[in-house]
């Protein structure tokens, strides 16, 4: 990647919503190098998409929590029983397979430490496969970040 496809994508991530004339004004190029370069970005798969950033908290869900889990086994078969099962609980925000002691780190976003535990207690420990689950309450958020900046 150039240095003015580095510059378009910084300008992208500072605001996703800009135009190409915007852009084109703040990397110094015209509008047509710019958006080729835009649509090139897209069709190499760097550029995967675009959304709009939310705050949880205004939408009522203001409590996050980080959650490890170990499985009892870790064959296929009990890797997809329990990611089936955490795709379909919109408090799972994020779900990573780990490497470890742990098989997975998820955060769960809810209303309050309630709303937490009913999804524990309700939900998540009663999916077919989880030997033990750990959870960590974060204090405050001291970066935050969609992807890795050019």
């Amino acid at each position: 990647m150039d240095k003015i496809d580095s510059d378009i994508m910084q300008a992208l991530l500072a605001n996703g919503r800009a135009s190409i004339n915007e852009i084109s004004e703040s990397v110094g190029l015209s509008q047509t190098p710019v958006a080729r370069r835009i649509r090139r970005l897209e069709q190499a798969g760097i550029i995967i998409g675009y959304t709009a950033l939310v705050d949880e908290a205004a939408l009522g869900f203001g409590v996050s929590v980080f959650v490890s889990v170990k499985l009892d086994r870790q064959v296929d078969e009990a890797l997809e029983t329990f990611e089936a099962a955490v795709t379909a609980y919109p408090e799972v925000v994020d779900c990573w397979l780990m490497t470890g002691s742990r098989d997975y780190l998820l955060r769960i976003a809810t209303e309050s430490l309630k709303t937490f535990e009913v999804f524990l207690v309700g939900k998540l420990t009663k999916v077919h496969g989880v030997a033990s689950i750990e959870s960590s309450i974060p204090l405050r958020r001291v970066k935050a970040g969609l992807s890795r900046a050019v």
